[in-house]
């Protein structure tokens, strides 16, 4: 992980409308293939393509940190042919589109716990991770065996050992402390949170950091979403009023 200054580096700079950050929850695969008539494998590896549609169209955009939540900690209870796929698509997309991610000046970082992973699924993490450490034209952010709520518990680990340790002093975990502990240490909380496939909930996907992002819900399928549609979101965003608790000022 990049230090805190290289990190706070790459927020900077976004032309997407005050976007710092835009996260996805990518729904939809296995509905798309159902209403196709087509197995649910083919709606994850359309889903790839939308990945890079995404990814393109957020640089074209502007935007500094782009998360996308790809597999759940709870998506493990899908059938082990289904997981197995999902790990195998993984691999696929490190593996073909590292060199153009490197190219494009995209940073990659994998959040989620990473203790079940495969030994060759961490290490190709790892090596995406290293191989564009230095790269800022946009952040990459993918959630892959990641749970929020999980994070929160291991983020409190962290925390209660160091002051076992007496590295800290309980009374000074407060809420900088704690999101210095998440997986999303020093990057922006995300300006605004999309979600495909038409449900209205969160899953499970950034709660802590979710506290002031807009909301943005759309019936599109993922494999269906394209530049148009985060454009459009773009758009939507810029026409919220965050007041972050505040009363909004008076009309000149």
């Amino acid at each position: 992980m990049t230090s805190h200054a290289s990190h706070q580096q790459a927020a900077k700079g976004s032309d997407a409308g005050g976007l710092r950050h835009v996260a996805i929850i990518m729904d939809g695969n296995g509905r798309w293939a159902e209403r196709r008539g087509l197995p649910r494998s083919m709606g994850h590896r359309a889903g790839v393509e939308a990945v890079r549609r995404t990814v393109t169209a957020a640089l074209d955009a502007g935007v500094a940190n782009l998360t996308l939540f790809s597999f759940s900690s709870e998506n493990w209870s899908r059938p082990p042919a289904e997981v197995e796929f999902l790990f195998g698509l993984l691999r696929m997309f490190i593996r073909r589109d590292l060199a153009r991610l490197h190219r494009d000046g995209v940073q990659v970082m994998v959040i989620g716990n990473r203790n079940d992973l495969p030994p060759d699924i961490a290490g190709l993490i790892r090596e995406a991770e290293a191989l564009t450490a230095d790269n800022r034209r946009l952040r990459l952010l993918v959630a892959f065996n990641y749970g929020a709520r999980d994070e929160i518990v291991r983020a409190a680990r962290r925390l209660a050992d160091k002051a076992r340790r007496g590295a800290i002093e309980p009374e000074a975990i407060d809420e900088t402390a704690i999101s210095s502990a998440l997986d999303t240490a020093a990057i922006p909380d995300p300006d605004m949170i999309i979600r495909t496939g038409g449900e209205f909930r969160l899953s499970n996907f950034l709660l802590w950091q979710a506290a002031y992002a807009e909301l943005v819900f759309t019936p599109v399928f993922w494999p269906d979403f394209d530049a148009a549609h985060l454009n459009a979101a773009i758009e939507e965003f810029g026409t919220r009023a965050r007041r972050y608790g505040r009363v909004a000022p008076n009309p000149a």
